[in-house]
């Protein structure tokens, strides 16, 4: 396979439309009006721009007229950091907290508190760009993993904020966060390992089963981005692409809109509610805005081109970076040993996930077997 090749497969895919969208470009008009270019064939990028000019608007305003400007001085680190924090949070299943949560507890040694109040902020802006983005592009996404893992993931975040974060220390709740994660980035590198696995577009044979098989695995999400920021997108992305064998194509704008939702709950609550988010949080979010309205979008549209295997390599990198940051801290010997036991256990327990997915997949693809022959033979 050439570079260019290998190029035009891996980096220009092409979007995954909805059916009727891609219609409309399909028979895009003779004679165009500028609503038709605007709404149909340059659509994607107006999806980037609308969130972008209106968040730019409203942050810009604002920081002249408080002149919030210093702050940089002090603040300086998260702006650069989100740079490639929300570019990626875009582009693939996880949320800038992906990034931000290990920086500012490894690097910036801020306590876990701070680190997740921040990750719901910036998201709160950032993966609700994205959301408008992904919407307005008309990309391909399954609503309802959306709705049922937003039902679950409210009462989970609320049941983690009052029993679950007190329960752990600042340094336990680090190693829980890369550990998980690393796991998942383990087990689903295993399964891409499978050549030509074959992925479907939405939940087969969806029913009252599998609603609450998202509802449970949304509450255990929500529960995750009590105390980190982060959760609900890998929780809900695991469960579809490892067992209900959704292509990641379809998983990343899933979890990323539902992202957006949980992260709005997340701050609304911790900032309305509790009103109980700390000052440096404040000043982190203030000075990530512009940044995350920019890249967080343009993740999105360049994520929902390229190939699911260049999507879930993006997730190895992350997680595998997030665990040797983790471990270049001198955790000690019993956060380490208990990070290896959570490592181990949890991709065993992917692992179930992804063959229990293999063999649902090959009972729906035989039950599906005599409809699709009396399709062919209709045809001819």
């Amino acid at each position: 396979m050439t570079f260019l090749v290998w190029c035009r497969k891996y980096l220009l895919e092409g979007q995954k439309l909805d059916e009727k969208y891609s219609e409309k470009l399909a028979h895009f008009p003779e004679n165009p009006t500028i609503s038709d270019y605007l709404l149909i064939k340059y659509r994607k990028f107006v999806a980037v721009l609308i969130p972008l000019c209106l968040v730019q608007s409203i942050w810009w305003s604002c920081a002249i007229n408080f002149n919030l400007f210093p702050l940089y001085l002090d603040y300086w680190h998260m702006p650069v950091t989100m740079l490639l924090g929300s570019l990626i949070a875009g582009m693939t299943a996880e949320g800038a907290s992906a990034v931000s949560f290990p920086v500012m507890t490894l690097i910036l040694h801020l306590s876990p508190m701070i680190a997740r109040d921040f990750a719901l902020m910036i998201q709160s802006v950032g993966m609700t760009s994205s959301l408008v983005c992904v919407i307005f592009m008309k990309v391909k996404f399954e609503a309802r993993a959306v709705v049922f893992g937003i039902i679950g993931a409210f009462p989970g975040f609320v049941f983690g904020i009052y029993c679950f974060d007190p329960l752990f220390t600042g340094s336990q709740k680090k190693m829980m966060f890369v550990s998980i994660w690393t796991a998942f980035a383990f087990a689903l590198a295993l399964l891409n390992s499978q050549k030509k696995r074959s992925t479907f577009m939405e939940i087969q044979e969806f029913g009252a089963t599998k609603i609450v098989i998202l509802m449970f695995v949304g509450f255990i999400g929500g529960v995750f981005d009590s105390f980190a920021g982060s959760g609900i997108d890998i929780c809900i992305f695991s469960v579809i692409t490892l067992y209900f064998r959704v292509s990641e194509k379809i998983a990343t704008p899933t979890t990323m809109i539902l992202k957006g939702v949980v992260s709005l709950f997340g701050f609304y609550y911790r900032a309305v509610l509790q009103g109980d988010i700390s000052p440096i949080s404040w000043n982190y979010f203030i000075c990530c805005v512009p940044v995350a309205s920019l890249m967080a979008p343009l993740g999105s549209f360049l994520g929902s081109h390229l190939h699911r295997q260049i999507v879930a390599g993006l997730i190895y990198v992350l997680e595998v970076l997030s665990l040797i940051g983790f471990y270049l801290t001198n955790p000690g010997w019993p956060l380490l040993i208990a990070s290896g036991v959570i490592i181990a256990f949890g991709f065993a327990f992917f692992y179930i996930i992804s063959k229990l997915g293999e063999k649902q997949m090959a009972q729906i693809e035989e039950r599906q077997k005599p409809q699709k022959i009396a399709t062919i033979s209709n045809q001819v």
